[in-house]
């Protein structure tokens, strides 16, 4: 009887994002096709769901020396547990990931999951990592195009694998009122307020700040800004600042990690999203949009392809604070029966995580002899 192959996925911690949930939901994916996972991080909250497929290591640290030592620390995981492919996931472990695996001559997977910051010397060369696998999984088809624009990538090693939502836990269908009641109560949101829900980690490119200035536009809203900090404090002294100096602290809540999103996103009578860099993917719009919520996206980057302005949602410049308060003003206006059809024609397109799985599974089995 053939032996499982076992697939090592690497990252720098499990603590939240997109990134750190595709790999958990990969790690099933893996586990249901018989097959047995192993990912490696630096832990975090996400990390106890994995049980005894997470291997502890210090993935996170980035100079050259800490990487070599990674390299080393990931072949002898390798070696030890038998494993059939590494997955990479982020740049710091790729580079160590990527020498392992040549190394032991075992295949090498990865997912670009960003356009990555080139403003520094030396940056394309160490954001090449994310392009160096035997199949490279751009997570949209504004990620393809980059890759072979910035990278000169090959398509035949490009595999298109959008990212994908539950449809059975983001349904709105099964969110009893109770649980989306005491969420607003706990944001301290009052009863019948207009709420804007802008769900993102705090980071400056994330377009907290554009929201504080369209909620100074939008007297009868409440904003709601549910995401890590990331020990980012000065950022959220900022906002709160910005806020008080526009009269609006009363009505923005900083929220923080929010580990109920479907309640939270039910919860809204408007998703935002209002980066002002290109996104590579959105995977919090696709969330919206499959809880049947309006979605208001920044006209950039991966959303374009996920949201069909008037059709399953909206686009907005980027960076616009004026046109995002309009574009809220427009969707509040619209009597309830158009809402719900522009929600349900969003929940009816958007990309499932079943796909995702079952195209990342493919990817391995290219790979993998005989699979």
């Amino acid at each position: 009887m053939a032996v499982p192959p076992t697939i090592l996925q690497v990252l720098p911690a499990l603590d939240s994002g997109g990134v750190e949930r595709g790999t958990v939901e990969i790690a099933e994916a893996i586990s249901a096709a018989g097959w047995r996972p192993l990912v490696a991080s630096e832990g975090g909250r996400l990390a106890a769901g994995l049980g005894d497929a997470h291997v502890t290591l210090p993935l996170s640290a980035k100079s050259p020396w800490a990487i070599w030592r990674n390299s080393l620390r990931l072949a002898a995981l390798a070696r030890r547990e038998g494993v059939s492919l590494i997955h990479a996931r982020s740049r710091a472990p790729a580079w160590a990931a990527l020498r392992a695996a040549r190394r032991l001559g075992v295949p090498f997977v990865t997912t670009y999951h960003g356009t990555y910051n080139e403003g520094f010397p030396g940056k394309r060369l160490y954001n090449s990592v994310m392009a160096s696998g035997d199949r490279v999984i751009a997570i949209s088809r504004f990620i393809a195009e980059h890759l072979t624009r910035i990278h000169g990538i090959h398509p035949d090693r490009i595999r298109l694998i959008p990212r994908g939502v539950d449809p059975a836990r983001f349904d709105p269908e099964a969110v009893p009122a109770a649980r989306v009641m005491a969420m607003r109560a706990g944001w301290r949101v009052p009863e019948g307020a207009k709420l804007l829900l802008l769900p993102a980690r705090l980071s400056r490119w994330k377009g907290q700040e554009v929201l504080v200035d369209a909620l100074a536009q939008l007297p009868d809203s409440h904003a709601v800004l549910a995401g890590d900090a990331q020990g980012r404090q000065g950022l959220v002294a900022s906002l709160l600042s910005r806020a008080a100096a526009l009269g609006v602290a009363d009505r923005l809540h900083v929220a923080g990690h929010v580990t109920d999103m479907p309640a939270a996103l039910c919860a809204a009578d408007v998703v935002i999203h209002a980066s002002t860099e290109p996104e590579a993917f959105g995977r919090t719009v696709i969330e919206a949009q499959a809880m049947a919520r309006p979605v208001i996206a920044a006209d950039l980057g991966g959303p374009r392809e996920t949201v069909r302005h008037g059709v399953t949602g909206w686009l907005v410049p980027p960076g616009d604070p004026a046109a995002l308060a309009r574009a809220v003003q427009e969707v509040l206006a619209l009597p309830p029966a158009a809402r719900a059809a522009i929600g349900a024609a969003a929940r009816a397109t958007v990309p499932t995580l079943a796909a995702m799985q079952d195209a990342t599974l493919a990817v391995y089995r290219e790979l993998l002899p005989g699979r």
